[in-house]
């Protein structure tokens, strides 16, 4: 899964939801911060689209979504494995 992040105009015209409930589900904790949408400064929020997509899709089924969770997460450059090889010496 290749996250691709936007802004609330995008993200409501890929999902038909409006802003304000993109705010609704980030205070209600059903969009989890750091996965679903990420806050760059107090004006500026982003989405996760292909997260957000996901879970559009498959409200009804939470272990699925959760399962695209994991897979975002650990596709991230910070949970790789460090790299193991000769030390130069």
């Amino acid at each position: 899964m290749n996250p691709q992040f936007c802004n609330k105009h995008r993200l409501s015209d890929a999902t038909g939801l409006s802003p304000e409930t993109f705010k609704k589900y980030r205070l209600s904790g059903k969009w989890i911060e750091g996965v679903h949408w990420q806050r760059l400064n107090s004006r500026c929020v982003l989405y996760n689209l292909s997260l957000i997509l996901d879970w559009v899709a498959n409200r009804s089924s939470p272990c699925v979504h959760q399962r695209a969770i994991e897979s975002y997460l650990a596709a991230l450059p910070s949970n790789q494995p460090k790299k193991r090889g000769r030390r130069a010496g």
